[in-house]
């Protein structure tokens, strides 16, 4: 009797491990994405858009406190593989997704919805202390190719170029490459010169450049400060040049400017849909201004 009572414990133990297993299971398999009524969110990806998407978290969190949203960086690719991977609710891109990448999310029942939430103009920046004040496309073009080596060759004095960009992960490295180097021609095959230095942030490029006198970078508008210098750029030599200002951006005048979007998981509810509605409201959209992004309104 008192085997018998012991294997019916067991297997009562083992039907109740196996229950709670597969309720896991299947929350799990849910994805983060599609839980209309859950408290926190997760954001990954584009390191250009982390200041601006913490403070838009800061201040949705301050208005609804009971919920929870956190926010990390990584690069843009790193964010849209989490999106696909389904460990994230938000992908925050500072860059399109890509054809493959639609792919491999339509292979695992993925549907990612795009939102356009602020521009950007990407700041071309050097030591404050370099004569250079403005260069056109194709200079900038053969400077981070390596075709350029010399500042002397663009006006500036005799000194080595020191090439920065960001790592081949950020959505800033690819647009960069594709909009700069390759002049937005999908046939062309610029890289970076083997010679530039790959920074793990923007922040990064920016402190090299207030040591570095002859470094030369490219990062976001937000990131810009005044122990940096910024570049007018123009399409030829006869200009006009711009600087990435909020009204060249807008007018599209700067000719290094971009959309930054989230991709979410199918059209987002709950928590999801109330912070990207947050986000594009008129107050979010002026926090956008305050971290000198370009709002989207």
């Amino acid at each position: 009797m008192q085997n018998l009572k012991l294997k019916t414990l067991t297997c009562l133990i083992l039907i109740a491990s196996l229950s709670v297993s597969c309720s896991k299971k299947d929350a799990s398999s849910i994805g983060p994405g599609h839980h209309p009524n859950k408290k926190s969110i997760q954001i990954k990806g584009s390191d250009t858009m982390v200041n601006l998407v913490q403070a838009w978290a800061e201040n949705f969190m301050a208005e609804y406190p009971d919920n929870l949203i956190a926010v990390t960086g990584g690069g843009s690719g790193t964010g849209l593989a989490a999106l696909l991977s389904n460990t994230c609710d938000i992908a925050q891109s500072s860059r399109k997704i890509k054809d493959k990448e639609i792919q491999e999310a339509k292979s695992k029942n993925i549907n990612p919805v795009e939102f356009s939430v602020a521009l950007d103009g990407l700041a071309v920046t050097v030591n404050t202390k370099n004569p250079v004040s403005e260069l056109t496309v194709d200079e900038l073009a053969d400077i981070f190719t390596g075709k350029i080596k010399n500042w002397k060759e663009v006006g500036g004095s005799d000194l080595p170029i020191v090439l920065l960009s960001r790592e081949v992960n950020s959505g800033t490295h690819v647009y960069f490459k594709e909009h700069v180097l390759r002049k937005g021609d999908s046939k062309r095959q610029d890289e970076f010169a083997k010679s530039a230095l790959l920074m793990p942030s923007s922040q990064a490029i920016a402190d090299e450049i207030t040591q570095n006198p002859n470094a030369i970078g490219y990062y976001g508008m937000g990131y810009t400060s005044p122990t940096q210098k910024f570049l007018a750029v123009g399409k030829d030599k006869k200009g006009p040049f711009y600087l990435p200002t909020i009204e060249n951006v807008k007018s599209g005048n700067y000719y290094i400017s971009r959309p930054l979007m989230m991709y979410v998981n199918g059209q987002p509810e709950g928590l999801i849909k109330e912070f990207i509605d947050f986000c594009l409201s008129k107050k979010g959209q002026e926090i956008v201004i305050q971290l000198d992004f370009v709002p989207n309104l």
